[in-house]
């Protein structure tokens, strides 16, 4: 037998027997949370009936927004979510660097247009971090209560590329009647077969999102906040503050993990809602996430560094024992990451000299340096593995769709190379930091809004657009739709109403319809909006 092939077969058998003990151990961890996902899979959790959403008292809600060179997506993101979100009593604040002039340019303009919208300029040049950028916007936030004599109840984050529910803001301010924080799914929009690293985040979400982050909180652990669509009460946002110096910690890059533990650990009540079918889709934050290499490798080397690095770093394991499994689960992807490649290697090698030898009818150098128990907990990762893929693809299916969940097991291979190369610079980056001494700056991806964000949403209905620039209150509204003569559209009754301008009808009509800038709305008159944009019967 050639020396080169002795030696492989020696590595490769020394390499198999640490990598078998850690994927199995790794293996039952995951198999535990399925086994516990299908066993409380069918409990029913009690959502709100359409009545007692609209009876409920609307709480004043902020949306905070941090920004970081978004000036291609920001006003696209505000004028989608303005008009479609279903809910009355809300503002944004959008946090801008003074050093991001097109950033600025982009908000100041959605704010003169949008009187819900408000620019907070960030006191010093950035990038620092999202916390940091966070916080900034929490004061601004402060400061317009003070000048207007008004209080936000809840805080709600989100980024510049997220397509928001229409239902969300409801959902939000339901739940946060007895939780102090509530969390709406994020899942990724669909894309085509052949995006092999965004079908990572639609895979890797959609399982995330329905079975691991239910299993956590059915078994006590502490919330992690997906960093948007996360519901803040402000009181505990308030206590947050005074305890560490601000609401938002500007020094971990993970501020959202962060935040869902100090919650955790000061006694307040989270939330996870659970995703659920809606006429629009499911009810869940959208977005787009890295579609390519280098996108992907820069943001999990992000979540890498803070919430396994830093926060092992920040809180070692002193929790409660309950606490430390889950910190286990968070962390373990430090080593699995930076193993699963190598596995992967080792296993194609043993297959490789296990089919030859059931050719040659004698058994391999490999085979023979293979301990018997060794080569059973392979077998026992195999099927461990057989399993989870199963449930991977089921899981992926219900959101996207069975022809593309079946790309899954691919996509799982591809997922170990990113994941391995995120771990890898993620490592570099906190050692680099930890040497210089200096702080893990806000590594911001790149953002992309979808070209007609209005065909992901329902198209919003007039008065609901007219509610949200609120050109009239919801009440008003409601009390228009009731006596309005059934050949009289509501447009035109509510002018006639004086409740109502015609250049409040233009402008609502034109974000209806998905369209931007402040200029053209200038040339349409009321007989061209009648003629080229109709008006909604509601």
């Amino acid at each position: 037998m050639p020396l080169l092939v002795v030696w492989l077969d020696e590595w490769a058998a020394a390499c198999l027997i640490p990598l078998a003990v850690w994927i199995l151990l790794s293996g039952l961890d995951d198999l535990w949370i399925t086994l516990v996902f299908c066993i409380n899979r069918r409990k029913a959790f009690a959502w709100p009936s359409e009545a007692e959403l609209t009876g409920a008292r609307q709480r004043r809600i902020a949306i905070l927004v941090p920004l970081w060179r978004e000036h291609d997506v920001i006003a696209k993101m505000l004028e989608h979510n303005l008009a479609v979100i279903r809910y009355a009593n809300y503002d944004f604040f959008v946090g801008v660097y003074p050093n991001d002039r097109h950033t600025v340019r982009a908000v100041q303009e959605m704010a003169r247009r949008h009187p819900r919208v408000h620019v907070a300029l960030c006191p010093h040049f950035g990038p620092t971090s999202k916390g940091d950028c966070l916080n900034r916007v929490y004061q601004a936030m402060a400061e317009y209560e003070g000048r207007r004599d008004l209080r936000y109840e809840i805080v709600i984050t989100h980024d510049a590329e997220d397509l928001i529910h229409p239902e969300s803001l409801r959902l939000v301010n339901w739940f946060s009647r007895e939780y102090e924080m509530v969390q709406v799914p994020v899942l990724p929009l669909a894309t085509s077969w052949g995006e092999w690293t965004h079908g990572i985040y639609c895979d890797e979400f959609a399982e995330y999102q329905i079975k691991d982050i239910p299993v956590r909180t059915h078994l006590g652990g502490f919330l992690p906040s997906n960093g948007v669509g996360t519901g803040f009460a402000r009181e505990a946002l308030e206590s947050l503050r005074r305890k560490y110096g601000n609401a938002f910690d500007p020094e971990n890059v993970t501020e959202d993990y962060e935040n869902g533990f100090r919650m955790h650990a000061a006694g307040y009540r989270q939330i996870f809602l659970p995703i659920q079918r809606a006429r629009v889709g499911p009810v869940a934050t959208r977005e787009y996430f890295p579609r390519n290499w280098r996108a992907a490798v820069r943001q999990r080397s992000r979540w890498v560094a803070g919430i396994a690095l830093q926060g092992w770093q920040r809180h070692g394991w002193r929790v409660p024992l309950r606490q430390v499994y889950w910190f286990w689960r968070d962390r373990k992807g430090l080593a699995g990451n930076l193993l699963t490649p190598v596995a992967n290697l080792v296993f194609v090698y043993c297959l490789a000299q296990y089919v030859m030898a059931g050719y040659s009818g004698h058994a391999t150098h490999a085979t023979n340096s293979i301990p018997f128990w060794v080569s059973r907990a392979c077998y026992a990762c195999a099927w461990i593995a057989v399993v989870q893929i199963g449930v991977r693809i089921h899981l992926s299916a219900r959101i996207f769709g069975l022809p593309f969940a079946a790309g899954a097991p691919l996509r799982m291979i591809w997922g170990n190379v990113v994941n391995c190369a995120a771990t890898v610079e993620a490592l570099r980056l906190f050692l680099t930091a930890r040497i210089e001494h200096h702080s893990l700056s806000w590594r911001k991806t790149e953002h992309v809004y979808p070209g007609a964000p209005l065909d992901i949403h329902r198209r919003p209905r007039l008065g609901e657009v007219l509610v949200s620039l609120q050109c009239l209150s919801a009440k008003e509204l409601q009390e228009a739709l009731e006596r309005r003569p059934r050949d009289l559209r509501i447009g035109e009754y509510l002018i006639q109403l004086e409740k109502i301008t015609e250049l409040d009808l233009i402008r609502a009509l034109r974000s209806q319809a998905g369209l931007q800038g402040a200029a053209s709305a200038g040339r349409l008159t009321p007989h061209r909006v009648h003629r080229n944009f109709g008006l909604d019967s509601t």
